[in-house]
């Protein structure tokens, strides 16, 4: 019996010790994740904004939504998680406004999932407008709801500005995190899509810290 306390307690110190030592992972500048010069500016100025840059056909971004869906429910209220989709290709334009038309119809809880299971694993292209209308229309949004968001003023500000943001953060690859615009990081310099949102983790507690100052 005393044996078995001894190993319990034993267990429990080595668990305790590996939780501290990842809560003081430090993680560096150039190493771990890049510095953004000049800062970009956030939508959430009274909040530490994390932005994610994904792109609907990216099997990549496809599976970290396995990863940042559950991580997304731990962040506290002084955090703002902020999705950007990525545009280098005319067709991607495409995808981006498909997003924001989610957006600006109210149907983004349903439509974010269903586009990209789409692309990666449906093998659908969505090329085209009337493609990407008909995955709306097959999920209870009208056909002229749809038209009518899609070809907005405000959709196409929105994927002209999601433009703009990615080039001003140097996007090179998706997915992309961006920590109150000073920070870049991906999977290159992280490691892996998991220390991905560990160095993100980092890096929101160092906004935090430097606020607090």
């Amino acid at each position: 019996m005393i044996k078995r306390a001894l190993l319990t307690a034993s267990l429990l110190l080595f668990g305790l010790s590996g939780v501290a030592q990842e809560a003081s992972t430090t993680y560096v500048a150039g190493t771990d994740y890049d510095l953004i010069s000049p800062p970009v500016r956030t939508l959430s100025p009274d909040q530490i904004e994390v932005a994610e840059f994904f792109w609907y056909g990216c099997i990549h971004c496809y599976d970290f939504e396995v990863l940042l869906q559950p991580w997304k429910k731990t962040l506290s209220d002084d955090v703002s998680f902020r999705p950007i989709p990525a545009v280098w290709a005319e067709q991607m334009s495409l995808h981006a406004k498909a997003y924001y038309t989610a957006q600006a119809l109210g149907v983004l809880d349903t439509m974010h999932p269903v586009i990209f299971q789409a692309m990666n694993v449906d093998g659908k292209k969505l090329s085209s407008q009337a493609e990407i209308a008909a995955l709306f229309t097959a999920n209870g949004v009208s056909d002229e709801d749809f038209n009518k968001a899609f070809n907005s003023f405000g959709v196409n500000s929105q994927v002209s500005q999601a433009i703009a943001t990615a080039k001003a953060a140097k996007l090179s690859g998706t997915p992309a995190l961006m920590v109150n615009g000073k920070y870049y990081v991906n999977q290159q310099k992280a490691g892996s899509q998991a220390n991905m949102l560990k160095v993100v983790d980092f890096l929101v507690e160092k906004e935090r810290a430097a606020a607090a100052n």
